[in-house]
C-alpha cells in the first residue's frame, strides 16, 4: 500500500514522501496515528501544492536570516560596567544584556539564540556567536569596558 507520510518517521521517510508499505502497518498503525495518509490521486495532487507552499514559505524565511546576518556580520556591542579587582567585573554580562543592546541597535534576536557557555566576568573583547537557524551562526564582538 502506497502511504504519504505527514511527519518524518526514522528509517522510512521525511514528510511529504510517498512510501511503500505494508497493509497492516499502514492501517493499524501510520493511518490511525495520523503519521500518514493513504496515496491516491486527490491527496498527491494537494501534496504537490502544500509542498509548493512549504518551499515558498522556506525561502522567505531563508531571505529572511540572510538579511538578519548581514546585519549582524560587522556589529560591536560596548558594555559599561564596574569593576572590583583585577579586571573583573561586579556581576556580569549575560545573554539578556546582549538581545538589550543588539534591540537598541534595532536588530531583534531571542535570548537562546545568544550561546554563551558562562555569563562574561572579565574586561575585554568577546566574540559571542548568534545562532540564527541550525545550520547559520554569526559571531559579533561584545566589547567589556569599565565604567567610570
Amino acid at each position: 500500500m502506497e502511504v504519504i507520510l505527514r511527519k518524518d518517521i526514522p528509517k522510512l521517510g521525511k514528510a511529504g514522501d510517498i512510501v511503500k508499505v505494508k497493509d497492516g502497518y499502514a492501517r493499524n498503525y501510520l493511518i490511525p496515528k495520523g503519521l500518514a495518509i493513504l496515496a491516491n490521486q486527490k491527496t498527491i495532487r494537494a501534496l504537490e501544492n502544500q509542498r509548493k507552499i512549504i518551499l515558498a514559505k522556506a525561502e522567505r524565511e531563508r531571505k529572511k536570516l540572510e538579511s538578519l546576518a548581514e546585519k549582524l556580520e560587522g556589529i560591536s556591542i560596548t558594555v559599561y560596567r564596574k569593576i572590583i579587582e583585577d579586571d573583573r567585573i561586579f556581576g556580569s554580562v549575560s545573554s539578556i544584556d546582549i538581545v538589550n543592546m543588539l534591540k537598541e541597535q534595532g536588530i531583534k534576536v531571542d535570548k537562546n539564540q545568544v550561546i554563551l557557555d558562562e555569563p562574561i566576568k572579565k574586561l575585554g573583547i568577546f566574540e559571542v556567536p548568534i545562532k540564527l537557524s541550525s545550520d547559520k551562526v554569526v559571531n559579533i564582538k561584545v566589547e567589556v569596558l569599565e565604567e567610570k
